[in-house]
């Protein structure tokens, strides 16, 4: 994309998002000013993903609320997430059409009215409790019964209703304003970052629907992505709550530690006796008790304070202040230690200082500080005592989390609608637009070839990192594909007639040597060619019975024993049978045959028939239970080839009249290839020989007679 192109269309993405921040901001100041119970500060959010997606979109709300923080109202930061949503919602309906006409317009209200409307309920109440007067309340009370209904449900239902009629009428001007907009300047509106030549709508369906083996490059990055993000919101979130908990309980234990250093300074240790004993009666005593009700009554946050003296039999009551909620012992009552305490009694018997304890008993989820008052002696006469309410902690925890939720994830939206929308123009569109030319890169004809490449050329990638360096390895592959065609083609003739010629020269030479194996070689190919086509009409390894697998083992058959070339004339034509020392070299035409093939193969390697005439010749003497030879492989390790040739030769050399023997008759041949499934053959190769008996009959009796077979290789 031309630079200068791409930097007019970000300066008119520039202009709609700064205009319609100035929308949101004059809507919400109308609002404040006329005292309306709707918001009015949306409707450039909805004009900006409407027009821009979902990016501008999320930008515009997101600035938005940081504005008004900044310059209006503080808390309008944790409500940020309220518009990102609205520019989620909006950008999504948007690109579904439904702002094509009024009607269809109800969708998205309706759809933000709630789901705004709900969560906005939620979020307050975290905050700030329910307001119970108000327009929300009168909406409340005026369409739901309070009666049947809780506070809670009645809020939400009251801020669902104000939601709704304000995004209706947020969605209605944004619409109508949109409407204003000449279709010449909304396109100008979308925000894009290409880094290739700009795909049409077309184009950009068509090369989204690549096919994966698995999961999609940009469902990974998802994956990726989200999680991550999630785990850093959860990590920041918790570590965040700590840091706060923690604060807020050093804030608690200094408040504590003050406040029963005030009582200390009240106390009179060497009195402590004359208050246990007459109370009141003691001069001084009403006053200091009064200050402990200052004190007691200068926070919400301390919920007891009282004065004891700690023995063995509880503790006795020095002062003890009142409180709505519990009325005090008088001084010298003995009150019972509490549980909670216990693990500190020893400490405090001993008048020592002990670390603030934080507890929950029945007079609930308390901090006391205990601190020890000496007299002139330096003996602990008593404890100043303070329990500080730790139940404030829990809600203002609430509330730190509420706003720790609407920050992170409006943040979350923000950089995932920001990531995706780079990733999308940086990798996924250049690298399914590579693909897709890729895949569809036609071979037919020379100049469909160039076509397809030109078309490849013309894509004009430029990220500037690996994708472009793939876009340039694929161009580059692009040309030389067009190039060497020609070449590859003739070298492709020139290799089929070496490999038709390497197949009849050493079938050649072997024959020359082996008065019995020309007829050998002609049979087994005939055979294995009559198992196949009958195992493929059985359904017996389908999958691997291509018509090129077939062919080339039809071709290669003849190979199987080239080996034999090795073996001494004097013990390949003998007549009778070998001794255990002349097997020894017999046996060793299979490996000398795969050592022939290796050599043919090393010349033409890309030759498929020549690895199957290999395979031939190695395996076609390995036995189905591990007994053959040269190596004792068993099952499927043998190769599929190997395992038909078996079957072949084995059944050929029961039925061919050798040097050394006659011929086997057919039915007794039969029966020990049948003896044979499942120890030395594969028994499903077995099962189709059997079921090919007439033509097996056909070929045996014809070369029998010493005629040769007609050997065809139409696979139908």
């Amino acid at each position: 994309m031309n630079k200068k192109r791409k930097h007019k269309t970000l300066w008119w993405v520039f202009g709609l998002i700064v205009g319609c921040i100035t929308i949101n901001l004059i809507g919400s100041e109308i609002a404040t000013v006329t005292g309306t119970w709707l918001y009015l500060d949306s409707i450039g959010t909805v004009i900006s993903s409407v027009l821009g997606g979902y990016v501008p979109g999320i930008l515009v709300g997101f600035i938005t609320n940081m504005i008004k923080t900044l310059f209006i109202d503080p808390t309008s930061v944790y409500y940020g997430l309220i518009n990102i949503l609205i520019a989620v919602v909006a950008a999504f309906f948007a690109q579904r059409n439904f702002f094509k006409n009024p009607l269809r317009l109800l969708v998205p209200i309706f759809t933000t009215g709630v789901l705004v409307g709900g969560i906005s309920s939620v979020l307050t109440w975290f905050l700030y409790g329910f307001a119970t007067e108000g327009i929300s309340a009168d909406l409340a009370n005026t369409i739901f019964n309070n009666t049947f209904m809780p506070q809670f449900g009645s809020q939400i239902s009251a801020d669902i209703i104000i939601d709704l009629a304000d995004k209706a009428l947020s969605f209605l001007i944004a619409f109508l304003i949109i409407k204003l907009i000449p279709k010449s300047l909304t396109d100008k509106f979308i925000l894009t970052n290409w880094q290739q030549i700009p795909l049409s709508k077309d184009m950009i369906k068509r090369a989204g629907k690549t096919s994966v083996r698995n999961l999609s490059l940009r469902t990974k990055i998802l994956i990726v992505l989200v999680p991550s993000m999630f785990v850093i919101a959860i990590a920041s979130t918790i570590i965040s709550y700590q840091i706060y908990v923690d604060m807020t309980i050093e804030d608690r234990k200094e408040m504590a530690k003050g406040v029963t250093t005030l009582e200390t300074s009240l106390i009179d240790a060497d009195k402590v006796d004359e208050y246990i004993e007459d109370g009141e009666k003691v001069e001084g005593y009403k006053d200091i008790e009064n200050k402990l009700q200052m004190i007691l009554d200068s926070s919400d946050d301390i919920q007891y304070i009282y004065v004891y003296r700690i023995l063995d039999d509880g503790y006795h009551v020095v002062f003890d202040i009142d409180t709505p909620e519990l009325k005090a012992a008088a001084p010298g009552d003995i009150v019972e230690v509490e549980e909670a305490i216990m693990p500190y009694l020893d400490d405090l018997l001993e008048g020592k200082e002990v670390e603030p304890m934080i507890y929950e008993d029945r007079y609930g989820w308390l901090m006391s500080v205990y601190s020890p008052i000496y007299d002139k002696n330096g003996r602990c006469q008593c404890y100043a005592c303070v329990d500080i309410s730790m139940k404030k902690l829990y809600s203002d925890g609430l509330v730190f989390l509420a706003k720790l939720f609407s920050l992170f994830f409006g943040l979350f939206i923000l950089i995932l609608a920001v990531g995706l929308w780079l990733t999308k123009y940086h990798i996924l569109f250049p690298v399914n637009t590579i693909s897709y030319s890729v895949f569809h890169f036609a071979h037919n004809s020379e100049e469909a070839m160039e076509e397809s490449a030109r078309s490849i050329h013309s894509l004009d990638v430029n990220t500037g990192d690996e994708v472009e360096n793939l876009y340039h390895a694929v161009s580059k592959l692009a040309s030389d594909d067009v190039k060497y065609m020609r070449d590859v083609q003739k070298k492709n003739e020139t290799i089929t007639r070496m490999q038709s010629g390497l197949i009849m020269t050493l079938a050649d030479i072997v024959e020359s040597r082996d008065k019995c194996t020309g007829d050998h070689v002609r049979k087994t190919a005939e055979y294995t060619l009559i198992i196949m086509k009958h195992m493929r009409k059985l359904g017996i390894y389908e999958d691997m019975l291509t018509e090129e697998f077939i062919n080339n083992v039809y071709n290669s058959a003849p190979l199987h024993d080239v080996g034999k070339i090795h073996v001494p004339d004097q013990i390949l034509n003998k007549n009778g049978r070998l001794t255990d020392e002349e097997f020894v070299i017999m046996k060793e035409h299979t490996t000398v045959g795969a050592e022939i093939l290796d050599r043919a193969i090393d010349l033409v390697p890309d030759t498929g028939y020549l690895r199957e005439a290999k395979n031939l010749a190695l395996y076609h003497h390995e036995k189905w239970d591990g007994s053959g030879y040269p190596i004792g492989i068993s099952g499927e390790d043998i190769p599929l080839s190997a395992r038909i040739m078996a079957v072949a030769d084995v059944f050929d050399a029961l039925v061919s009249k050798r040097s050394y023997k006659e011929g086997m008759p057919y039915e007794k041949a039969m029966g020990i290839i049948k003896d044979g499934a499942g120890s030395h053959f594969d028994a499903e190769i077995v099962r189709a020989f059997e079921d090919a008996e007439d033509e097996v009959r056909r070929v045996a009796e014809v070369n029998l007679s010493g005629s040769a077979p007609s050997v065809s290789t139409n696979q139908d």
